[in-house]
């Protein structure tokens, strides 16, 4: 997950909810297949909308908090934030149209 900047139970609140741009939070683990196949996706969404979408990701197996706090129940989870409040989840794997799609929906 070099690629993408780590969000840590500690930063969230900072890093997430503060943010003057929409926030995409992608919830993974190194255990988790799916969460390793969504990642060039979201290095590639990131690169193209990196201007206008903060994207980080969250290591659940360090952090617990946040994503318990925010619902997360499966892996791999995408959040988008837009002005500190959830506006949309995704949860399991997904293809890169409909994230773009998701993406869309909030710039």
């Amino acid at each position: 997950m070099a690629a993408i900047p780590a969000v840590t139970d500690a930063t969230f609140g900072e890093l997430v909810l503060k943010s003057t741009k929409p926030v995409l939070v992608d919830y993974w683990a190194d255990w988790c297949s799916p969460c390793k196949q969504l990642t060039p996706i979201i290095e590639e969404l990131a690169r193209e909308y990196g201007d206008r979408v903060s994207f980080l990701a969250m290591d659940t197996n360090e952090n617990t908090a946040i994503p318990t706090a925010q619902g997360v129940l499966g892996l791999p989870t995408i959040q988008i934030f837009v002005g500190g409040e959830l506006v949309k989840s995704l949860q399991g794997g997904q293809k890169k149209s409909t994230l773009v799609n998701a993406i869309e929906d909030v710039i």
